[in-house]
């Protein structure tokens, strides 16, 4: 009776079973043993995806028996088509001889047992799949993005809500926003130089106190001068921020948002592709899946009226199920080419959203610099400017004033008398 079949393969010891000529022998590296419902253990390897029932020897890729004596494991995902209501009792080669209508050419449906669709994305089940080399941190030590944002992040009640993508994309808007609001800082204190500026400019050509004279006059006259100078000094403090720190905070904030909006949608044409072929394999999976009811229906009605006409039924059932058979493999293939573009993509770019972010800290890290430069700049040309007021403040000397303003404006040295009778 041709039977659809559904194994739940659980992973086996892998230590061979008593009397084995192999039982000391460990498996080489890569090779994991497993199972089968009716108690066959079978071999795969992780790395080359290989099946094999023969146990592998120490020696990478080699069998404890002689190659002549080696059978496959029909792969995929373990869904098969067999004459027989289960899997043969006799020995796991006779899997070879029984005439199967369904035989997937990939490993890729085998590890359907060992993962979990989240969002269309398969990752493996931790328990199952653990220190897989495939798992290994792409750049270990380094807290790289490439290895941290796969899964979904969760929201307080454990709701996948947000893509791991969207989390980095999110933190580099906000470091967007972060340098926008720091050129308005740059903009605001830009306003704030040119409006004191040009106040002391004005301030500087008042004509309060003008009429002072002396050596008190001079130091006063250089104090209005000095007012002008800072003014100046203030004027060129606001250009230089423009030119060397604003605008190179909004250049590159330009860049980066263009760069940000390109992987951005690069990213999300990659995971509707993605969806749509998982949508392929969930819609080919349920075709399968009336097929093989459609066969096992038929093949029912054949041990009951045992007529031609039915068996003829089946054999046109048994090729629509092996079609569907192979329009599932077709589409998982198609499914697994996308995830892993979109895999080699989000690697790239999640890279390139860290090189991203290491520039814009370094630029800003830059700019504030020459900012504290040109502040350090300004103060000390501010302090030039008074240095001559303070040397000039030193020489008052109000009686010298004295002596400089009689010789000036004296009216004349001759001293009223007393008056003779």
């Amino acid at each position: 009776m041709n039977h659809y079949i559904n194994y739940d393969i659980k992973p086996a010891a892998t230590s061979p079973a008593p009397g084995d000529e192999s039982k000391s022998v460990p498996l080489p590296q890569g090779w994991r043993c497993y199972k089968s419902p009716e108690g066959f253990r079978y071999y795969v390897n992780t790395g080359s995806k290989e099946t094999t029932w023969e146990r592998p020897s120490a020696t990478y890729g080699t069998p404890v028996r002689p190659p002549a004596q080696r059978k496959s494991l029909p792969e995929g995902n373990i869904n098969l088509f067999s004459s027989s209501s289960s899997f043969p009792s006799s020995s796991p080669s006779d899997v070879s001889q029984k005439p199967l209508s369904l035989v997937s050419h990939s490993l890729e449906f085998v590890s359907l047992f060992f993962c979990i669709q989240i969002n269309c994305v398969t990752f493996p089940l931790p328990s199952v799949m653990p220190d897989q080399p495939e798992q290994q941190l792409l750049k270990p030590n380094e807290w790289s993005y490439c290895d941290y944002f796969w899964t979904d992040k969760k929201d307080p009640q454990g709701t996948p809500s947000v893509g791991g993508f969207e989390v980095l994309l999110q933190k580099q808007l906000k470091g967007k926003q972060m340098q926008k609001e720091m050129a308005e800082f740059v903009r605001e204190r830009i306003k704030i130089e040119d409006e004191y500026s040009k106040n002391l400019s004005k301030l500087s050509q008042s004509p309060l106190a003008a009429q002072e004279e002396g050596t008190l006059g001079e130091a006063w006259a250089q104090l209005k001068r000095s007012c002008h100078d800072e003014a100046e000094v203030h004027l060129k403090f606001s250009n230089k921020l423009q030119c060397e720190v604003e605008k190179p905070l909004l250049t590159f904030r330009d860049n980066f948002k263009k760069e940000l909006k390109k992987y951005d949608h690069h990213i999300i044409d990659l995971r509707k592709q993605l969806a749509s072929r998982y949508a392929g394999v969930e819609k080919a999976r349920k075709a399968l899946a009336d097929r093989q009811k459609d066969l096992e229906v038929k093949t029912q009605q054949l041990d009951i009226k045992h007529m031609n006409k039915h068996e003829e039924d089946i054999k046109k059932a048994r090729r629509k199920s092996t079609q569907a058979g192979d329009d599932l493999m077709h589409n998982v293939d198609l499914y697994n080419r996308a995830q892993s573009k979109w895999f080699e993509e989000m690697v790239t770019t999640s890279l390139e959203l860290e090189r991203l972010e290491v520039e814009r800290v370094e630029m800003i890290r830059q700019d504030l610099r020459q900012y504290t430069t040109l502040r350090h700049e300004t103060d000390m040309f501010n302090q030039s400017t008074v240095e001559p007021v303070d040397q000039l403040l030193q020489s008052v000397d109000p009686a010298k004033d004295r002596e400089l303003w009689v010789q000036e404006h004296k009216t004349g040295e001759l001293r009223p008398v007393d008056m003779d009778i």
